[in-house]
């Protein structure tokens, strides 16, 4: 019996700001009976979706009976090395509160590099090297450091431009929400799940079809999770094999569902 009923993947982008219609921001849904459906935003007079209205709609979604697994791809949290640097403690909920006090990136009409160049926020206090890497990353041949910007495919901006909003998404669902492996490997029956993912994994492994690039990540999320689920095998990639020392070290810097 599959653990969810709904199955939702999310292609993110950190480009412009919080409020801004995004071409490369998709989402798509699918649930035991039907595969991954493009999901429109809301009627407005934005064409795409803006990370404020993805985080809105999901606040709206996972409030409902449905459990429902969504995978997000952009980086949870940073490397252990930046919580050692500026002497946080090793508690994911307070690195949200932390990040989100010096880059307030879900402020209005705020890009990510305002908060880079100093113009808003206090980023110069919170700052990373891009030659980290979190240990999900290290086991993931193409990955690159969330610290990493300017570069082609990298994941910074959009890891620097979504956290606050899981912050909101955490406040606003309290515990209706599990955020993996943050509260735990093991997940409460009934519970809807926020992963982490990365498209690059199984993007080949269904037909693009019609689709473009980023709507081809959005779907190839759901389509796996999908799969993943109703075919018995999502147990074991919530429960990668670590070792002690490993999964306590991924509880702070998270996880990559699906690597192993």
């Amino acid at each position: 019996m599959p653990q969810f009923e709904r199955y939702i993947g999310i292609d993110y982008s950190g480009a412009e700001t919080p409020t801004s219609s995004l071409k490369a921001l998709q989402v798509y849904a699918a649930d035991w009976v039907m595969p991954p459906k493009e999901v429109p935003p809301p009627t407005s007079p934005r064409k795409h979706w803006t990370r404020r209205g993805v985080a809105e709609w999901l606040v709206s979604e996972l409030s409902g009976q449905k459990p429902t697994l969504v995978g997000i791809d952009h980086g949870f949290s940073f490397p252990i090395r930046y919580f050692e640097k500026h002497r946080l403690p090793p508690d994911w909920p307070k690195f949200l509160d932390d990040f989100q006090n010096h880059w307030p990136t879900d402020g209005a009409n705020t890009y990510v590099c305002f908060a880079r160049d100093g113009s808003c926020g206090q980023a110069a206090k919170r700052q990373g090297d891009p030659a980290w890497l979190r240990l999900t990353e290290q086991w993931t041949a193409t990955a690159k450091s969330v610290f990493r910007f300017d570069v082609q495919g990298q994941v910074a901006t959009s890891t620097h431009a979504g956290l606050p909003w899981l912050r909101f998404i955490r406040e606003q669902c309290g515990k209706q929400v599990h955020f993996w492996p943050f509260d735990g490997w093991e997940i409460p029956t009934g519970r809807s799940v926020v992963a982490e993912v990365y498209p690059s994994l199984w993007m080949r492994r269904f037909p693009a079809e019609d689709r473009n690039g980023d709507q081809q990540a959005a779907y190839a999320v759901a389509a796996w999770l999908r799969r993943a689920d109703t075919d018995g095998s999502l147990a074991r990639y919530l429960n990668p094999s670590l070792e002690p020392q490993e999964r306590t070290l991924a509880q702070v810097e998270g996880w990559i569902l699906g690597v192993t």
